[in-house]
């Protein structure tokens, strides 16, 4: 068979309306910055004037249950939808909680023989974009990428095998972990353009996978920054939840094995004496939600309060309620080339951080000067930063400014979806891609 190549320029390709085929196992009303990700970007693109599909599962995530809204459809293995101006194309898969190793392994498995089928009969786009972290949605991408001959974006969220390691999933010299990185090895090669979403990532694969530096590009994890904004105390939700003339530090997100949040009942069990006004706000759903929570009442905390997962729109209420809010890794090689989103939002909504990460996100606190780093996993130091927070109303304030300040200039939702739009015309428009036309 024989192909004929065309040639776009990068400007022609901005100007013009492109089809973006975005594959990614979550999506809202599923939680979770995947899931936020992928549908933001795809409504800026969508306002654009570019024409975006988003191949998702049906959500299911964190607790394995299929939202009751969905279940008729599910019946019927897919269904389309509207989202503002963004196509979605749910297809089926086994839904499972994130819990158990082999729960999450069929739930992943069932996702990329879906989508990879799904996507077969979807229109052809101009570009496909597959999401991390699971890798088997990357495979997904490339195979319905090659069957429509159009060019493969691998977006690298997490770095898989290498984050599994790091929480205790599959040592370095299992079955597991040398499936994963050939999975992985295998997608950095065939993948048209990388884009990953912190530059000590970038590093990372160019010096641990010997990924070409002209394949890869940053493109930042961002905050739709009108919606997490400063707004008052959120006095009805502090009634609500019963925490008036309380010291509140919350974290809000997964409840992850790569959280470490033993740290944060240690330090509630040291606090609860001596300071008896500060409640640790622990909203969420993971996989290690039940045994943090086990842990608590076995220690009889009072200063401890477990709510369950909530809406994405309500999220910014929790963090006003919140005085501190916190963002913890266990401490990992791995961990320090990583930027946690709930940071960002955190941030962008005026409230000081303390960050138990280190390496990059450390130095973004730092340069920001929005809130106090403390080494990971060290009960001990998160004491000390909540009590000298507590005592500093003045610098709490002075903290929450300089962040929201600091994610406007740099981590605005909206800009990262202009240079993410710029990565994909470079890619489209560059002399190793070719539009494959039967001759």
């Amino acid at each position: 068979m024989l192909f004929a190549t065309k040639a776009l320029s990068s400007s022609a390709i901005t100007e013009a309306e492109l089809n973006i085929l975005y594959i990614s196992q979550y999506f809202p009303p599923e939680m979770g910055a995947p899931a936020a990700r992928v549908s933001e970007l795809s409504r800026h693109w969508a306002r654009q004037g570019h024409d975006v599909t988003v191949l998702t599962g049906f959500p299911n995530h964190p607790d394995g249950v299929v939202r009751p809204e969905y279940r008729r459809q599910f019946r019927r293995l897919k269904c389309r939808e509207i989202d503002g101006s963004v196509n979605v194309v749910r297809t089926w898969l086994l839904p499972f909680p994130n819990r158990k190793p082999y729960e999450r392994v069929l739930n992943y498995i069932s996702f990329f023989a879906s989508a990879a089928m799904t996507g077969t009969f979807l229109e052809r786009p101009d570009v496909v974009i597959a999401s991390s972290p699971q890798l088997l949605v990357g495979l997904a991408g490339w195979w319905i990428a090659r069957l429509k001959r159009v060019p493969f974006v691998f977006e690298v969220r997490d770095l898989w095998p290498e984050s599994l390691a790091a929480v205790g999933i599959g040592k370095s010299d299992s079955m597991l972990y040398r499936l994963l990185r050939r999975i992985a090895g295998f997608l950095y090669s065939k993948a048209d353009h990388i884009v990953v979403v912190t530059p000590a990532f970038r590093d990372h694969l160019i010096d641990k996978w010997n990924v070409p530096s002209g394949k890869l590009s940053v493109v930042s994890n961002g905050v739709e920054t009108g919606v997490f904004s400063p707004r008052n105390n959120a006095t009805e939700l502090r009634e609500e939840f019963q925490v008036q003339g309380k010291f509140v530090v919350s974290f809000i997100g997964t409840f992850g094995l790569a959280h470490g949040l033993e740290t944060v009942i240690v330090a509630a069990e040291q606090l609860q004496s001596i300071a008896p006004d500060i409640l640790f706000l622990l909203v969420g759903e993971g996989a290690d939600r039940e045994r943090i929570a086990s842990i608590a009442t076995e220690k009889h905390l009072a200063n401890v309060r477990f709510v369950a997962q909530q809406p994405r729109e309500k999220v910014p209420e929790f963090i006003a309620v919140s005085d501190v809010c916190l963002v913890l890794l266990k401490k990992s090689e791995v961990f320090k080339t990583v930027i946690p989103t709930k940071m960002l939002e955190f941030m962008s909504c005026a409230r000081p951080v303390i960050l138990g990460v280190e390496g990059q996100a450390g130095q973004i606190l730092e340069n920001s000067r929005a809130g106090i780093c403390i080494p990971p996993q060290e009960p001990a130091a998160l004491c000390e930063a909540i009590i000298r927070l507590r005592a500093d109303a003045s610098m709490r304030s002075t903290l929450g400014r300089n962040g929201r300040e600091y994610i406007l200039r740099n981590f605005s939702r909206e800009r990262t979806a202009v240079d993410y739009m710029k990565a994909l015309s470079e890619v489209l428009s560059g002399p190793a891609i070719t539009q494959a036309v039967a001759a």
